[in-house]
């Protein structure tokens, strides 16, 4: 089969489409017959495969019918810094990869790093070993950038204080610390008010919602008036929830992964709920298309950063329905799903908003509007194996709040 050699066009712009904006980002490659989808990297305004609603139905009940037992869900939710340890353990600083894409998502950390930007104070809470500070710490110019990587496992805290970018900065300051972000007290040394900016990148989804608040409101109780939370995380139906076998499910797209780490699935309604008291702001929820991009054959399926998939300018609206997967596209985790496993009523769909959301939430930190939405969208994908003639759907949710 024949394919082009056009060179890949590098990303210049953020993937995600604000549920604010009134039109999708503009795309240029069309992509006119199906037969040459293989013969690109990228195609802008590809539609969904017909059969969507009844490959993630058929996913769900799936996942339903061979849940977490209830005597086992304990041992996955007591204590999972320690499952993140033994992560961190055996893979290092190997496993995720640097995320060198935040400045074209989030220009505010490009600008604090900026030589004339001035004393700022930029957290990454749930740093991991590090992808997403060094990055920015690399690429730094401000001397007067003072930088915090907090992270409840221990031995990810370690990795980040043993890279040498930590021990001897080129520009500014770096300062990592073991901190739970549900925790009742703040990371020692810092004061309420003082961050300018907090990032989690990753991070909301390997909380237990009932941890949900007491995250929220450390976030606010650290971030000056004005000050900016940048937001990163899973969305509903990305192709990670959907090849979740039986024995993973927690709850409503709650999982437990094979290393006992633990993964949510967000709605933008959820996000907006969470961080504001109010559904997300009327926007278009008819389907946009979606772009294709290729995958690198070493993409991994938990490395859900956009560093590991090289795009050209995508994103859409939320569709009124999620977009799934055909059974020919995928590997086999999902080519056992067949037509018998839809339910006869209709596509079985988990709830869209987590009923910890459905009544008001017990704040500790003021009350809502804790935070004024400036972004908030789906980054919705689908990547290109042409190599193994795969296409594979993902959706991941971005958001930027402001402290009220």
């Amino acid at each position: 089969m024949a394919t082009s050699l056009t060179p890949r066009i590098p990303k210049t712009v953020s993937s995600v489409h604000d549920v604010s904006a009134e039109k999708p980002p503009f795309g240029s490659r069309f992509l006119t017959e199906d037969t040459d989808v293989w013969s690109q990297n990228a195609w802008d305004h590809v539609p969904p495969p017909d059969d969507q609603d009844q490959l993630i139905a058929a996913a769900l009940t799936k996942q339903k019918n061979a849940p977490v037992p209830e005597t086992e869900k304990a041992k996955y939710n007591d204590k999972p810094a320690r499952h993140w340890d033994n992560f961190y353990k055996m893979n290092a600083n190997n496993f995720f990869r640097n995320r060198k894409w935040l400045h074209l998502e989030f220009p505010e950390l490009k600008a604090a790093a900026e030589s004339d930007a001035g004393p700022m104070t930029v957290a990454e809470i749930g740093c991991g070993a590090g992808n997403a500070v060094f990055p920015l710490l690399s690429a730094n110019q401000n001397p007067r950038l003072k930088l915090l990587a907090y992270d409840y496992s221990s031995h990810a805290v370690k990795l980040v204080q043993n890279n040498p970018l930590y021990t001897s900065p080129p520009v500014g300051t770096i300062q990592a610390a073991v901190w739970d972000l549900t925790s009742p007290s703040l990371p020692p040394g810092v004061e309420l008010g003082t961050l300018d900016i907090v990032v989690l990148i990753f991070v909301m989804s390997a909380l237990h919602p009932t941890e949900w608040v007491n995250a929220v409101s450390n976030v606010h109780k650290l971030l000056k008036p004005g000050g900016r939370l940048l937001f990163r995380d899973y969305g509903r139906y990305d192709l990670t929830q959907l090849r979740f076998k039986g024995g993973r499910l927690l709850d409503d797209n709650f999982y437990i992964r094979g290393d006992k780490t633990r993964v949510y699935f967000f709605e933008l309604d959820e996000l907006a709920l969470l961080f504001t008291g109010h559904p997300a702001p009327a926007a278009l929820r008819e389907h946009r298309p979606v772009q294709v991009i290729e995958e690198h054959d070493d993409l991994s399926d938990a490395d859900a950063t956009p560093s590991a998939i090289p795009v050209t300018a995508i994103s859409t609206h939320e569709p009124s329905k999620p977009v799934g997967l055909s059974t020919s596209e995928v590997d086999s985790s999902l080519a056992d799903f067949s037509s018998a496993d839809v339910l006869p009523q209709g596509p079985l769909k988990t709830g869209a908003i987590h009923p910890i959301l459905s009544e008001p939430l017990p704040l500790k930190e003021g009350s809502h509007p804790l935070f004024a939405i400036e972004q908030l969208g789906v980054d919705r994908r689908l990547i290109v194996n042409r190599k193994r003639q795969l296409k594979m759907y993902r959706v991941w949710m971005q958001g930027k709040f402001r402290k009220a």
